[in-house]
């Protein structure tokens, strides 16, 4: 019995059929529908999850969403690319750490693309987290920590100087022990 090609092998595979090149939001439609007639009309597939596999091949993508990573160009794609993780409190600290220190050596260098990259890299985690503890479907313990890691980026999208004072601080409090051991 032959496997059933992967959703990103038929993107690709469809991508390639098409010749496509540049990609904007017309043609992740056109591929979204692709999907759904090779694979099925029940498939799930985002355009964000699209863009992704696009990005990831080196295709030009011109497609954002809250969901979808910013477009980077070199140097700053190579350099952030895997930054922002937040599975759990323990990755959103460190990737926040990780991330502040890039931001911080780009405001050095007076690289104001690349502060403002890593700038919606955070605002997109937030909304990404934000999302996730909205979500029903996932657990009452995970949708209070991915809060908890939207709020997170919040702070430290309106106060990146503070923020590390302030999530020791926030980490010491009875309600976060209360909520999270």
């Amino acid at each position: 019995m032959a496997s059933k090609p992967s959703k990103k092998d038929v993107i690709l595979e469809c991508c390639r059929a098409r010749g496509l090149e540049r990609l904007g939001a017309a043609e992740i439609r056109a591929l979204e529908n692709d999907l759904r007639r090779r694979l099925g009309a029940d498939v799930k597939i985002s355009p964000s999850y699209v863009a992704h596999v696009l990005r990831e091949a080196g295709k030009q993508v011109d497609y954002d969403d809250r969901f979808s990573a910013p477009s980077m160009p070199e140097p700053y794609s190579s350099r952030l690319r895997d930054l922002l993780e937040f599975h759990d409190l323990g990755s959103a600290e460190a990737s926040l750490r990780k991330l502040d220190q890039v931001y911080r050596q780009y405001g050095a260098a007076c690289d104001r693309r690349g502060a403002d990259l890593v700038r919606s890299l955070l605002v997109k985690g937030k909304l990404r987290a934000a999302s996730l503890a909205a979500n029903p479907r996932v657990s009452a313990e995970k949708r209070a920590e991915k809060q908890e890691i939207a709020t997170w980026f919040r702070i430290w999208l309106e106060t990146p100087d503070l923020f590390f004072a302030w999530l020791e601080l926030r980490k010491a409090s009875e309600e976060f022990r209360r909520l999270f051991g």
